[in-house]
């Protein structure tokens, strides 16, 4: 989004991008583009993978130590000095990235800003998986969402309320409280429910642990997993370990649509 009325230079901006789960080759060709014609970057370093600042021209900020008006003070000296500004998150800046309440001080300031697009880690690790999560006749709807901790969750999307609907689910932020999330699961779903859980997806040493709500607790700790993980819950995942037989309509040959006749 561009705001109106910038008395900024049309070249001092700032691109929020999607930096992708980890594996430097997961940002999108325009985030790669930006990042190399960026004159000061700010970006995750408890998350993103420094890799992606190889070769670089701009001054580098790490903001895993900051404040946000320490971060929002760097952006606005370097606005107002000319400067393109790449702030860096991990993933898609859509989940968890915090990038409203950045947006909401920009325009605040009236400094124009523009959000790139990333690889999630969610989608990331459904490809390491190589599974589908919208499987027909099983599951057409995923639903990301995270167990409450130090920061709340409203009562309605309470993990335990969620389960019931039967989707998928992808969880973000909560295996540190695997136990209380699988207590919470077993609200809607049944003991057999397969569930996967991969840490650090995508980067070297990622960990894959698959198992079902009944023994998920014991292998997370196995494997001494304990943060940095995505948590993948539903039928839907059997499809990735076994044939279900179910096919859509879209390459049946009886379904006709603009494209077969």
């Amino acid at each position: 989004m561009f705001q109106k009325g910038c008395k900024m230079s049309e070249q001092a901006m700032v691109c929020f991008i999607g930096a992708g789960p980890g594996d430097p080759e997961l940002i999108t060709l325009k985030g790669r583009r930006l990042l190399d014609e960026a004159d000061v970057v700010i970006y995750a370093g408890s998350l993103v993978n420094p890799r992606l600042l190889d070769g670089i021209k701009a001054a580098v900020y790490d903001s895993a130590g900051m404040t946000l008006d320490e971060v929002i003070n760097i952006v606005k000296v370097s606005v107002e000095n000319g400067k393109k500004v790449a702030r860096l998150h991990t993933g898609d800046p859509a989940f968890y990235s915090a990038i409203s309440e950045q947006i909401e001080r920009l325009r605040e300031l009236n400094i124009r800003y523009e959000v790139i697009p990333g690889v999630s880690s969610a989608t990331a690790g459904a490809a390491l998986l190589g599974q589908e999560l919208t499987i027909p006749e099983i599951s057409q709807t995923v639903i990301f969402t995270r167990m409450e901790g130090r920061t709340p969750v409203p009562e309605k999307e309470c993990l335990g309320e969620l389960a019931k609907h039967g989707a998928s689910l992808v969880i973000f932020l909560s295996v540190g409280m695997i136990a209380k999330v699988r207590d919470e699961l077993l609200k809607g779903y049944p003991e057999d429910t397969p569930v996967a859980v991969i840490e650090k997806v995508s980067w070297p040493g990622q960990k894959i642990v698959r198992g079902t709500l009944r023994d998920i607790e014991e292998k997370v700790k196995t494997a001494d997993i304990r943060k940095t993980a995505l948590i993948y819950v539903g039928e839907a995942l059997r499809a990735s370990e076994a044939a279900l037989g179910k096919e859509s309509r879209l390459y049946h040959k009886e379904f006709r649509h603009g494209f077969r006749k």
